[in-house]
């Protein structure tokens, strides 16, 4: 049965639409990764979801009843980590959750749910210190765990690894596959590696609208599509004679010395564009030191659907 369902919703502010004509379901026990660049829509279209705003236009339904008609009830139901974690730092974590608990009405249940939450997150070290003293990776853990306290069925996550290093990128990315083995969530980033570790579906939003949405492997063999081609050469006019071939669709320059040319080709469709790229270095007479084909990615995937051009 499905869970969660968008039926054309609209968000304007002003003039602007921040999300156009948005339709997509999510299932029970789904983790979905939610992408698109800055200012496409995702933090807007969370916080229609959890409530915080409403929809312009159209619906969002939890397990057939609308969110406007569920209410309370609803929100009961939804765990949210936003973007900017709202957390007090003069509060220890252990008074914090308290806080919440209570806010939470969880009643004779805090104490179990706040045990709980403290193990899935890992925040047993800390949970006695002041969150002002916290590193940004176990704030982001306190963040995860007061929105996991009531046990929610959907959890809402807005780029929860912003700002953290690497080592705790992975700690966070681990975290979620745990608690989306429990709960249907939906996370936003800009960390493509975390949606291929983490997540089992991903949904691509741009200018408002959702431009793709299916499994992660379907994705990534759709991505598999086109390719990158790294060329280095010397010669006259070399990026913009390639950049002109048909089936490029990008050129990112490297670093150049030498009086070398070092390009990355990003290209759409199935054919292979090295012979060609070779028969137009022997007609220009550049000299081509490197010429190597790597298969397309999830990134380049992100940055063909995520890089059109501005409607006149």
């Amino acid at each position: 049965m499905t869970f969660l369902a968008l039926e054309q919703v609209s968000k304007r502010f002003g003039s602007v639409p921040a999300v156009d004509d948005v339709s997509f379901a999510v299932d029970r026990g789904q983790v979905v990764g939610f992408l698109g660049p800055n200012g496409a829509g995702k933090s807007t279209t969370m916080r229609m979801i959890t409530q915080f705003l409403e929809p312009d236009d159209g619906s969002i339904r939890m397990e057939g009843t609308p969110l406007a008609e569920a209410g309370r009830e609803a929100k009961r139901r939804i765990g949210y980590l936003p973007e900017n974690n709202p957390l007090y730092g003069e509060m220890l974590v252990s008074e914090y959750l308290e806080f919440v608990g209570r806010l939470r009405e969880l009643g004779a249940e805090r104490r179990s749910a706040t045990e709980e939450a403290v193990a899935s997150t890992g925040i047993e070290p800390v949970y006695h210190r002041p969150i002002g003293e916290l590193s940004k990776g176990f704030r982001q853990r306190v963040g995860l765990a007061a929105a996991i306290l009531h046990r929610p069925d959907l959890l809402v996550l807005d780029e929860p690894t912003e700002g953290l290093d690497p080592n705790q990128r992975v700690e966070i990315r681990r975290l979620i596959g745990h608690l989306g083995r429990e709960r249907t969530v939906l996370l936003s980033t800009h960390v493509l590696p975390e949606v291929q570790f983490t997540c089992s579906r991903l949904l691509i939003i741009n200018r408002g609208r959702i431009v793709a949405d299916g499994p992660v492997d379907d994705l990534l063999t759709r991505a598999k599509g086109g390719a990158r081609i790294a060329v280095e050469a010397a010669g006259i006019g070399i990026a913009e004679r390639l950049g002109a071939l048909a089936g490029v669709h990008a050129v990112e320059p490297r670093e150049a010395e030498d009086g070398r040319v070092r390009l990355t080709l990003i290209t759409v469709g199935a054919e292979d564009l090295r012979p060609r790229i070779f028969e137009l270095a022997k007609t220009q007479g550049w000299t081509l030191f490197e010429l190597h084909q790597e298969a397309g990615n999830l990134e380049d995937l992100f940055r063909q659907l995520t890089t059109d051009q501005e409607p006149a």
